[in-house]
């Protein structure tokens, strides 16, 4: 079947859309403890919808686009805990596409008026298990199509060219120092960005290893450890939802794929936000809770390179902004609801970028690890 004028035009707005775009910046971070090893973040917070997820949805619209999946008529539907739902409405409105958010309840005020800021509706739902079913009804019922990041956010991006992330970071890291990096670290929301991230690298053949950060709340550590055993358990489950918004999941998505990664390392929440609010002041300007479980990995990795008498460079994502946690993460109330401890997490940060190897001590820091190089987990 032959596309339509209107998807060609669709095509057409989304490529024009992306030339209108600048690259995202890398940003260097010196730090104390670490003088051999140089620090980088992929600021993608600086997209137009403001996080990593733009590339994303650009890629899964356009996916979508040349599958035959959406026309003129479609309403589109995600499942999102917010940052992927932003930048899908953005495209939708680009296209002049309804579009629906289903999204657990407990995301973020400021979220959910950036997803309506750009057209789209949210349907929130009490079980975050639940936005799957929720977002199969809602597109049946419209005669939309559900977009389904968690099943084609691996598939839509092409790893080997086209800009994608793991290009820019190498083609921005061309002048520096240590120009080929000796690990990347991403956390994993959906999987995609880690898949392209390890297949760029195989694909290439550098050196680099790449680390994916979960947190406390998700299955995929456990998974990956599982396939490190040889006996992949795709029917891992959890009945709640991340804390840090936006990566970790209660079940294992089909879009991970842990051949892609070399190591992982779960990393208690209390942490993740003791390095987010650390990031936040050194920087200048608030990050998100997924940077802070990414860069408590690239200490945990400076660690071992610094003991093992290595050099080089470690790039880390930061995904998000954060000034769209001022109610929740940047709140001291919100960490007393929590039960959320600060002063001790935010100590041990301080202990780690003045060099004090307090993440090799893995039972005192909460932290495990498992894969080539990190110490594997029996």
């Amino acid at each position: 079947m032959p596309f339509s004028d209107w998807t060609h035009e669709a095509i057409r707005k989304i490529e024009a859309d992306f030339n209108r775009s600048a690259d995202t910046h890398l940003i260097p971070l010196d730090l104390p403890g670490y003088p051999d090893i140089r620090f980088y973040f992929k600021d993608e917070s600086s997209h137009p919808t403001g996080s990593l997820k733009h590339r994303l949805a650009r890629s899964l619209f356009l996916y979508a686009l040349c599958n035959g999946w959406l026309n003129e008529k479609s309403t589109v539907v995600e499942a999102s805990s917010g940052s992927t739902a932003i930048s899908e409405a953005y495209f939708a409105r680009l296209l002049g596409l309804p579009f629906v958010a289903v999204i657990p309840a407990g995301t973020s005020r400021a979220k959910i008026e950036a997803i309506e800021f750009y057209g789209g509706h949210c349907q929130l739902v009490g079980n975050p298990s639940e936005i799957y079913t929720e977002s199969h009804r809602i597109a049946e019922e419209a005669g939309g199509h559900f977009m389904d990041q968690f099943t084609y956010a691996e598939r839509a991006t092409d790893w080997r060219a086209n800009n994608n992330i793991a290009e820019s970071i190498f083609r921005q890291m061309a002048e520096e120092e240590y120009p080929v990096p000796a690990w990347l670290v991403s956390s994993g929301g959906t999987g995609g960005t880690i898949a392209t991230l390890g297949r760029y690298v195989a694909y290439r053949r550098h050196k680099t290893r790449v680390l994916c950060a979960d947190p406390e709340n998700s299955v995929f550590f456990d998974y990956f450890k599982s396939a490190l055993a040889g006996h992949p358990d795709r029917g891992l489950s959890l009945d709640v939802g991340s804390r840090i918004e936006g990566i970790g999941r209660p079940r294992v998505e089909r879009s991970f794929i842990p051949t892609c990664i070399d190591a992982m390392l779960k990393v208690p929440d209390a942490l993740s936000f003791a390095a987010m609010r650390y990031l936040a002041w050194r920087l200048g300007h608030r990050v998100g809770g997924s940077t802070g479980t990414n860069f408590v990995g690239m200490l945990y990795l400076a660690e071992q390179m610094k003991a093992a008498g290595e050099q080089g460079a470690i790039v880390g994502l930061l995904c998000d902004s954060g000034d769209r946690y001022g109610n929740t993460y940047y709140d001291d109330a919100w960490y007393r609801a929590q039960g959320i401890p600060v002063e001790d997490p935010d100590a041990i940060i301080v202990r780690a970028v003045n060099g004090d190897p307090v993440f090799t001590q893995q039972a005192m820091a909460g932290l495990e690890a498992a894969g080539a190089g990190v110490g594997a987990a029996a």
